[in-house]
């Protein structure tokens, strides 16, 4: 019987970290014994434009190197691409998204075209970037909530991981905003 592959759908628009997120991710998975593979799917986008990035988590070597046609998670950067693209049309039944939204629950849960049992969790990631790094980047408070409801990876986990992606191109200031923001975003995260 083969491994169970975990995919994770990251829905955002260019400039906001959604290949970040995804790399981050699958970098952190195999730091934690685990197989993985991150990668965005894009085209010629300009800053602002609908991307998507992709994570495959396993216990066993993966061999598949394609867009998933299934995911097990979708995370979503901005809420206003609920109104664009269907984000959940190949998430498996049961399966969490996370929105990074300022709106109310009941009102994502409008915009979405949920299947049986899939379950609705937002956070304002924007908010907490722009509160702990000074600016309005989704990604690594992303990461937190998406930790959280999924228990897939340890959060304190990625403290390494920030480091080393963002040290040494931004400084101390800017991993340790990071930092918290992965933790307020785990503990800010709402259940629908």
């Amino acid at each position: 019987m083969a491994a169970k592959i975990y995919g994770i759908c990251w829905h955002g628009r260019g400039g906001q970290g959604a290949k970040t997120a995804a790399t981050m991710v699958a970098d952190v998975a195999l730091t934690q014994g685990k197989y993985s593979q991150g990668f965005p799917e894009y085209g010629p986008e300009r800053m602002g434009a609908p991307v998507r990035g992709y994570t495959r988590i396993s216990d066993a070597p993966i061999t598949i190197h394609s867009s998933l046609e299934s995911c097990d998670a979708v995370v979503v950067f901005d809420d206003t691409l609920l109104d664009v693209v269907d984000v959940c049309d190949n998430l498996v039944e049961g399966g969490p998204v996370v929105v990074n939204t300022a709106k109310g629950l009941d009102e994502v849960k409008k915009s979405l075209k949920l299947k049986s049992g899939q379950k609705v969790f937002t956070v304002d990631a924007n908010k907490i970037g722009l509160d702990e790094i000074g600016r309005p980047i989704p990604n690594v408070p992303m990461i937190g909530a998406l930790m959280k409801v999924t228990d897939l990876l340890p959060t304190d986990s990625f403290a390494h991981d920030i480091e080393k992606k963002f040290g040494r191109k931004f400084g101390q200031k800017v991993v340790d905003g990071n930092n918290r923001a992965l933790k307020r975003a785990y503990d800010e995260v709402k259940a629908g």
